[in-house]
């Protein structure tokens, strides 16, 4: 490894490189990570800065779909076409009915009608525009900077060069034989810029390790034909609707219901959860069925879908994720990584955590270059003086009770007999990273 690096061309470039990257777009990366970091928990916040839209009281279960679509209809009368029911993830949760084609934002690439429904009462609480509320905002800043279809692309620029940038600071932090454990030290009593250095290498390189992820699934959002068309998968990107389908059976006057529909798709399916339902267009359309089957890793976009013909009630095509090949399934995956649903809740806080980062590390370089221009002055770290390990679980023993203080007691006591022991296994461990580290640098 350290051979290979050794051909590269001189730190010197790198460091000039790794400074201009971050001098003249760091200030997008920042941007691009924090919003991202707020839309990871775009509902959430929603729903935190308009209360109206939480159900206080959830007696009962929920209307029909039908009846819901009706209160929506009659709320939007003049809004023809199909719409689309999101059923909420929680039980204080509104249905989320989505008129993907409004006059109002005709020519914005993306900018739908989200009308909010009580699941229990079929009321309308909210009729907003996507990308006029402050999360939805945020969103398309995050995704696209506000500039629509050529903002995606720039993104996925942003992100090509974001790469760029770790790879070089990844260069520039890499130790020489011997000196590994060095890149790991904190040092706090030797000035501000020393423990920005400091915090900024280490960062650096928990950001190497994770943000990579980020940047990856983000260019294929942002260039979603590349890896479609290397994996062949067809249809199955994020917010694509599957193949066209269309009912081929004779109109008559007894059409099948939203309810009826989501329980002939559950046929195949019978244990999968109702996600979103959208109603046909036209003479010719058909419904669309989105179910969500356990374990399945797209929680909120779900790839098991049934079209069912309103007119006979025939399912037309059926799509299971289980069955997709492997590239189909690499395909699918890309949002649920990105978002940080894949992993469940505490995939989503990493997520909502690594955003941070592109912060955190601009702040500490910027300070380290400031300092070097003679733009900033140093000045020292005032730590304070921790108290003993003992003492401090004294106190918490303290704030317990009695029981807590002496077993707080006994475990510091522990530990204090046992001091040598684990020093020697951690002593141990250290000895075998080097040597690992070492048979990486050769």
């Amino acid at each position: 490894m350290r051979r290979f690096i050794r051909r590269l061309p001189g730190r010197n470039a790198w460091l000039t490189l790794h400074l201009y990257l971050a001098l003249s777009l760091g200030l997008l990366f920042i941007l691009i990570g924090l919003t991202g970091s707020l839309s990871v928990y775009r509902e959430e916040l929603d729903g935190l800065l308009n209360p109206s839209l939480k159900v206080e009281n959830q007696a009962g279960n929920y209307l029909p779909l039908d009846r819901i679509m009706a209160s929506v209809k009659e709320a939007h009368p003049a809004r023809h076409g199909p719409w689309t029911l999101e059923m909420p993830q929680t039980s204080s949760g509104m249905v989320t009915a989505w008129y993907e084609k409004p006059h109002e934002t005709i020519g914005e690439l993306y900018a739908p009608l989200m009308v909010s429904v009580n699941p229990y009462t079929g009321e309308v609480v909210a009729s907003r525009f996507w990308g006029r509320t402050l999360t939805t905002w945020l969103h398309d800043l995050h995704t696209q900077l506000r500039l629509d279809r050529r903002g995606w692309r720039l993104v996925g620029y942003l992100g090509l060069l974001f790469g760029v940038s770790i790879l070089t600071g990844i260069y520039l932090w890499w130790p020489g034989k011997g000196r590994f454990l060095q890149v790991f030290k904190i040092r706090y009593h030797s000035g501000i810029v020393r423990l920005a250095f400091d915090l900024h290498r280490m960062i650096g390189l928990v950001g190497a390790l994770l943000l990579p992820m980020l940047i990856v699934t983000g260019l294929h959002l942002s260039f979603p034909s590349v890896l479609e068309n290397l994996t062949g998968s067809d249809n199955l990107g994020h917010g694509d609707q599957g193949p066209p389908i269309r009912s081929t059976a004779v109109p008559n006057d007894r059409p099948v219901t939203m309810e009826e529909a989501v329980l002939l798709a559950r046929g195949p399916f019978p244990k999968a959860k109702l996600r979103r339902i959208t109603t046909p267009a036209g003479a010719v359309g058909i419904y669309r069925v989105d179910l969500r089957q356990n374990e399945e890793i797209n929680r909120r976009h779900p790839f098991t879908t049934v079209w069912v013909d309103r007119w006979s009630g025939h399912i037309k095509a059926a799509r299971d994720p289980y069955s997709f090949t492997s590239s189909q399934a690499l395909t699918i995956a890309v949002w649920p990584i990105h978002t940080g649903e894949a992993l469940g809740p505490w995939g989503r806080f990493l997520w909502f955590i690594v955003g941070l980062l592109p912060l955190i590390l601009y702040v500490s370089g910027l300070m380290v270059w400031l300092r070097r221009k003679g733009w900033f002055r140093d000045r020292p770290v005032n730590v304070p003086n921790f108290r003993s390990l003992r003492s401090y679980a004294l106190t918490i023993g303290q704030r317990i009770g009695l029981g807590g203080r002496r077993w707080a007691g006994l475990l510091v006591s522990y530990i204090e007999r046992n001091e040598p022991h684990f020093r020697v296994k951690a002593q141990k461990l250290w000895r075998r990273c080097l040597e690992f580290a070492s048979g990486l640098s050769k």
